[in-house]
């Protein structure tokens, strides 16, 4: 592994469900607010955040007003719908269950055994 940190196939819909969840967002806010969370651990390319916003509008998790940027330029803001709200808890569940799994063999000592 290198000093890049690679996400898993669905973490980053996960990641920018949660972010959304947070507070409405522009797309950029997104990248802004990921790395925030993160400590800059994670830095999302642009060219990958965008195409995960829309499948998820086209989902139907996520929905958009048109709102003006801290620049002045126009900018869809995203929100969770119902739906985006259901899958992020679903989700999350599942991360909890799957990284407590992934905590525990990488806990064990051969003693455990």
């Amino acid at each position: 592994m290198g000093t890049n940190t690679e996400l898993l196939q669905g973490t980053l819909e996960l990641l920018i469900l949660k972010s959304i969840a947070l507070g409405p967002l522009h797309g950029y806010g997104v990248l802004l607010r990921l790395q925030q969370l993160t400590r800059d651990t994670l830095q999302i390319p642009q060219g990958s955040l965008y195409p995960a916003l829309y499948r998820l509008e086209h989902q139907g998790l996520v929905t958009f007003e048109w709102g003006e940027s801290e620049n002045k330029r126009r900018a869809k803001y995203y929100k969770l719908t119902a739906a985006g709200r259901k899958r992020l808890r679903e989700e999350a569940d599942y991360w909890q269950r799957l990284s407590g799994a992934i905590g525990l063999v990488l806990a064990a000592e051969s003693s455990d055994l």
